[in-house]
């Protein structure tokens, strides 16, 4: 396993402990016990809607329609698996080199594809985050800071998708200021931004469409872990899931974890403490864990191929 992987995974066990230590195993078994079944089942379903939509995505994304959408179903699914097992998102990156091989793709090309794809995702969570905290009835001083950094973020984010000039000064700042083992990569990813551009500027109305599914799709995120909480009989009216659901998966983003055990977890109980009790804190957590590894246990028969990518890919 790789050194960093295995801190992280440390990490996430050390934050489940402590996390752990401080709820009776009974009353978290208790808030399982009184769900809703038929809303948690439901809930969880959601997975299979939401994959198929980002399936439709990815199938949109590549020139000519020329992966099928059930090629792109297995691609969502195989990377899944790898996100959660290997270091810097090598599922992704193992996606686009089966693009690149099954629909005639340049690399750069593919890699530009997945990079714009995961923009997308990044942009359209901060965008629901934004909407969310605007909103949030009760913001005080951390949030109204919270509120400041995220659409700072968001800015930032739709100004290296819109604008040329920006993303080249971007990059060229952060390749001048970057570690000496980090410029290569940010170089490759440059280039990859660069061809992302003229490739997606060229279609405003694909551009359009695609980001307007990508704020779908998290919407149909956001709205299955408001049905979790339901599912646990909680109350928390939706404005207010959507302005704290974001910010837990923001904080599980943060690379100090194992695909964001831990970090996720205790961002929940932190920020929905006025809702409901630790326990059932506890409980979200482990549902919103669930969202990650539904998918990556549905894309297993599909790993043997992908892990054959990652070969060829270090090759």
């Amino acid at each position: 396993m790789n050194f960093k992987r295995f801190v992280s995974l440390i990490v996430s066990v050390a934050i489940l402990l402590y996390i752990y230590a401080q709820i009776e195993l009974a009353s978290l078994i208790a808030v399982f016990q009184q769900s809703d079944r038929l809303v948690l089942i439901l809930s969880l379903a959601m997975v299979i809607p939401i994959t198929t939509i980002t399936s439709w995505r990815l199938q949109q994304l590549v020139p000519q329609r020329s992966l099928g959408l059930l090629e792109a179903n297995r691609l969502i699914l195989g990377a899944s698996v790898l996100n959660m097992v290997l270091p810097s998102k090598m599922g992704d990156l193992a996606k686009s080199y089966f693009m690149s091989d099954r629909s005639n793709l340049s690399g750069s090309l593919a890699l530009a594809i997945s990079i714009f794809e995961k923009a997308c995702d990044l942009l359209s969570l901060l965008l629901w985050c934004v909407f969310g905290l605007i909103l949030y009835p009760a913001k005080d001083g951390l949030f109204w800071t919270m509120t400041a950094g995220v659409s700072l973020g968001l800015i930032l984010g739709l100004l290296l998708l819109s604008s040329r000039q920006f993303a080249e000064m971007f990059f060229g700042l952060t390749i001048k200021f970057a570690p000496k083992s980090l410029r290569n990569k940010l170089q490759r990813m440059q280039a990859a931004w660069r061809e992302m551009h003229d490739y997606f500027w060229s279609d405003k109305q694909q551009l359009i469409l695609i980001s307007c599914t990508s704020i779908f799709i998290w919407f149909l995120h956001l709205l299955q872990i408001w049905l979790f909480i339901l599912a646990l009989t909680a109350v928390v009216p939706f404005i207010v899931s959507l302005a704290l659901s974001p910010l837990s998966i923001l904080a599980g983003l943060l690379p100090l974890t194992f695909a964001g055990i831990g970090t996720r977890d205790a961002a929940i109980i932190y920020f929905y403490q006025d809702y409901f009790s630790e326990a059932t804190g506890a409980a979200l957590g482990l549902l919103c864990t669930s969202r990650y590894f539904i998918p990556a246990l549905i894309g297993l028969p599909f790993l043997g191929q992908m892990l054959g990518a990652v070969k060829k890919m270090d090759n």
